[in-house]
């Protein structure tokens, strides 16, 4: 008799046999090199926004991995996506994916060469000087980002992302939360660092795989994940902030052994973080909604609203640099934001308010500072897309959006709406690494194509975006407008392309439009290693135009104005008694459907590919299909081992 086990075992193989990894990323397109360091630091030397959250006793330090604009002379040697150590690293996503800790030679499933997949940037490069500003005498700096991470995430699963901006000019943070939703994490112990045959010791922080129910013990969960994460991101700034600064002692606090001092120091004076409203906020998923209560809680942390708030996530001091540094100016872009975590008790007082953008003061861009892009499956995601429509609007407590929510009262302003895209035939994991990694899970489980082409309109986008809000960034490269470069609208008809004449601006933009599906099919090959500052747009407005035909394919538009009205109910709304069993069921059935997007399960897959052959055969014999197969064990996605915290010890990353 076979064994179940055995059975599913042997599925589950056969479908990472065919992930078939990628041995190296594509060239970035921007037409600077790009630099990273790692960086851990212990939150002791930094000063704490707010009391250390539940949970969070044993986190001892903070951890982030910064992508920079290199210098062009940096060669080095290429740093390989999977981070030390491997073998942890990949047992980890292993399990991250739903294959259970007992499964036989669980790390044989992982194609070999996953270990030897690079990106294309060089550790510890020397920072490029930023290029000096003409309209102010102060001295120049790198436009700054914070990246918060979605589930499974880690600092280096966003890594084309985050490089891509880095090599237009932005100096991107990408964090590592200690919250359980990274696929792994390894937390040094300060104290324990220079004892006598004890070296680099480390906590393993392990993946916690949560239901995706809506249920009060389920919000609960969220909200203790949703604390520590905001508390880190307060102690992260606060480390930036140090490093901008040139303080020694916390330059040399840095446990991650591969970073010399000198590559942390080279960033003091180069990080434009000092002045209030300046530092982009930005994550994926679960990454996104943090990013929303990161500003919330801080820019209302004192608002009379929030005065019978009982248990809020987040109150940072007064005095933290968290505090003085979010104001309504701060650009915000939001991947494919996962709003569950947004709906719970805990959260109901602020989701009431709008973001920050969006206050009625003179100083407050509105939509201008707002950039949302949606994978297609998302966007199909009807009761999410109504609820994401809300947290987008200008007045989230009422039910529907409407063209008069952006008439601020108090100002007499009418205030843009956000700028709210989605990618045809794209799937959740397209915008991070995965996407591009793993194009056979792409195509074959989500049913999405052109992974790169998901990631190159998203970067136009966010380009375009920083532009809009004043962050000077390099020119859009001439070979990303593949998909298409829509008429500037207002009128104009043709590319603006920096300081180029009108015929060499159509010489360029005819050779962009004819040679760029060769050039964005060869970006891997070298095709775009000798790039220049002006071979491309500097202003692709096109790609942020409102309206139905963009003209770049694959790229629309999503009207918000009357969305609203069938949101996914929060769980005070269902705790009412209020909401209709179908209203329940749809939300519940909802978030089920989406798990697999948000935290893939080839065990799942497996199953779904082992249904659809038998349905198959069934349907060739006049059969029905719907026998069982006898190898399943039923685990499904949930036969997952979860360990919280464990000790191990490790090399050097």
């Amino acid at each position: 008799m076979t064994n179940p086990a055995t059975g599913t075992t042997a599925r589950v193989a056969s479908v990472f046999s065919r992930l078939n990894p990628v041995p190296s990323f594509p060239e970035y397109t921007g037409p600077y090199k790009v630099g990273t360091v790692d960086v851990e630091v212990p939150i002791s030397g930094l000063v704490a926004p707010s009391p250390t959250p539940d949970g969070a006793a044993d986190i001892h330090t903070v951890q982030f991995r910064i992508f920079y604009p290199a210098t062009p002379d940096s060669q080095g040697k290429r740093t390989t996506w999977l981070p030390a150590p491997q073998r942890l690293h990949v047992s980890a996503y292993t399990q991250f994916l739903g294959v259970g800790s007992k499964a036989a030679s669980v790390l044989s499933f992982i194609p070999r060469h996953l270990h030897y997949t690079t990106i294309p940037v060089h550790k510890n490069a020397g920072l490029l000087p930023p290029p000096p500003s003409s309209d102010s005498e102060e001295p120049a700096r790198w436009p700054t980002a914070i990246f918060s991470h979605g589930l499974g995430g880690s600092r280096n699963a966003y890594s084309h992302v985050a490089a891509s901006l880095a090599a237009h000019g932005v100096v991107v943070i990408c964090t590592e939360h200690r919250d359980g939703s990274a696929a792994v994490s390894l937390i040094r112990d300060p104290s324990r660092q220079n004892r006598f045959l004890i070296k680099n010791t480390r906590r393993v922080v392990s993946y916690v795989r949560i239901p995706h129910d809506p249920t009060a013990a389920i919000w609960a969960k969220r909200d203790a994940q949703m604390r520590i994460r905001l508390w880190e991101l307060g102690l992260i700034f606060e480390a930036v902030l140090a490093i901008d600064s040139s303080q020694k002692p916390l330059i040399r606090s840095n446990m991650n052994g591969s970073t010399p001092e000198a590559a942390l120091a080279q960033f003091g004076g180069a990080l434009d973080v000092r002045e209030p409203g300046k530092v982009i906020f930005s994550g994926h998923s679960f990454g996104a909604a943090t990013m929303v209560q990161l500003l919330k809680s801080t820019y209302y942390a004192r608002s009379p609203a929030l005065a019978d708030a009982k248990s809020p996530l987040f109150v940072p001091s007064t005095t933290s640099a968290i505090a003085h540094q979010i104001t309504e100016r701060n650009p915000t872009f939001l991947l494919d934001m996962w709003c569950f975590p947004l709906l719970s008790a805990a959260t109901a007082p602020l989701f009431k308010l709008p973001l920050p953008a969006y206050a009625d003061v003179p100083s407050a861009p509105g939509g201008t500072a707002v950039l949302a892009i949606e994978s297609e499956t998302f966007f199909k995601w009807k009761e999410h897309l109504h609820t994401k429509a809300r947290v987008l609007s200008p007045t989230p407590a009422e039910k529907v959006v409407t063209p008069a929510a952006f008439d601020r009262p108090l100002t007499g302003r009418k205030m843009e709406e956000p700028s709210f895209f989605y990618v045809a035939n794209s799937a959740h994991l397209n915008q991070s690494d995965f996407g591009v990694l793993f194009p056979w899970l792409t195509r074959k489980v989500f049913g999405a194509d052109q992974p790169e082409r998901a990631l190159r309109l998203n970067l136009r986008a966010q380009l375009q975006f920083l532009r809009a809000n004043g962050v000077r960034v390099a020119r859009t490269w001439a070979g990303d407008l593949v998909d298409g470069a829509a008429p500037v609208p207002g009128g104009k008809d043709k590319l603006e392309l920096g300081s180029l004449s009108e015929s060499e601006t159509e010489s360029v933009a005819t050779t962009a439009m004819s040679s760029a599906d060769s050039l964005g099919k060869n970006r891997g090959g070298g095709m775009v290693k000798d790039k220049g500052l002006e071979d491309g747009v500097h202003n692709d407005q096109g790609i942020l135009a409102r309206t139905e035909e963009t003209g770049i394919d694959a790229w629309k538009w999503i009207d918000m104005i009357g969305l609203g009205g069938e949101s996914a109910p929060s769980q005070l709304e269902l705790e009412s008694g209020l909401v209709s069993e179908g209203e329940r069921r749809r939300q519940e059935e909802g978030e089920r459907e989406m798990e697999m997007e948000i935290e893939p399960s080839l065990p799942a897959v497996a199953e779904a590919e082992t249904a659809a052959v038998k349905a198959a055969a069934a349907a060739a014999v006049g059969g029905s299909g719907s026998e069982r197969d006898s190898d399943d064990d039923g685990s499904g996605a949930g036969a997952v081992a979860v360990q919280n915290v464990t000790t191990a010890s490790a090399t050097t990353a």
